[in-house]
């Protein structure tokens, strides 16, 4: 125990010595952290504990990402980088893998999904590619079926991108509508269903009439999640304009009927578009 306290403080000192760090310097500040005396949070994490912590930090780089901050993205791509050293650092503790066993892991991976590079391979364009990565994965997962392959996709996911990858891998041997126009057909048909549903199965048909128009979108070539994402901006922004527009008449939205709210919304909306 006296030379783990040791080369702890041997750590610390190099650590703090420094103004810029090495990968290796945040490994060893994670095994400071979780060792005997280091942060009482750090130590009483397990995979479980910071499961949403791993999922939120990863959407703040996609935020980043979108609002084109680059020094943003450098920090948050750290906090990234910190979820993976500290899930590796309970690992090794535990025995179960180390980051030397993520590391090749992970190039080992790449390499065999290139051949076009690394190998015999061949492949010009980026659509080659993902159908050689593809395939290559098929096999190494053994997913023989295309039902395997959809079984793959993370249910984790974002339910609108989970079935626009599911549509996707249906698409790929023929199965799916001719065109958008087409599968936009389906969309009245679930609505219906959807407005003559029971008690029992409305979750169902909503599910259906959801998936129908993910069907659409990825037709399209949109994405269901980030078109979503946009709508819901757009409404809040125009929610927004219309109870400040009501607040300065000095009335309540609340205490309006519909229709006259209905009309409020239309003025912001005409306004939005002469701006735009």
């Amino acid at each position: 125990m006296e030379e783990k306290i040791k080369e702890i403080e041997k750590i610390k000192a190099d650590l703090l010595s420094k103004n810029r760090y090495t990968f290796d310097d945040y490994r060893k500040l994670m095994y400071i952290l979780r060792a005997p005396g280091g942060c009482p949070w750090d130590r009483a994490q397990t995979h479980e504990s910071i499961r949403e912590n791993f999922i939120e930090e990863t959407y703040e780089v996609v935020e980043a990402i979108d609002n084109g901050d680059r020094g943003l993205l450098c920090e948050e791509l750290g906090d990234v980088l910190m979820q993976v050293l500290l899930h590796t650092e309970m690992a090794e503790e535990d025995g179960d893998f180390t980051l030397e066993d993520v590391v090749t892991g992970s190039v080992q991976k790449l390499i065999y999904r290139h051949p076009h590079v690394f190998a015999d391979g061949s492949a010009k364009t980026s659509a080659e590619v993902l159908a050689t990565w593809d395939t290559l994965k098929a096999a190494e997962k053994h997913r023989d079926t295309v039902a395997d392959g959809m079984r793959s996709v993370p249910k984790q996911l974002p339910a609108l991108m989970r079935a626009a990858k599911v549509g996707k891998k249906a698409a790929k041997v023929g199965f799916d509508f001719p065109s958008a126009a087409e599968a936009a057909k389906k969309i009245e048909e679930e609505t219906g269903e959807v407005l003559t549903a029971t008690a029992d199965t409305l979750t169902e048909e909503v599910g259906d009439l959801l998936f129908a128009a993910v069907n659409v979108a990825r037709l399209l070539g949109v994405s269901p999640e980030e078109a979503l994402n946009r709508a819901t901006d757009k409404f809040i922004s125009r929610f927004a304009a219309v109870e400040a527009a009501v607040t300065a008449d000095g009335l309540e939205m609340k205490s309006l009927p519909l229709d006259t709210l209905d009309a409020y919304w239309d003025a912001v909306k005409a306004k939005n578009s002469e701006n735009n």
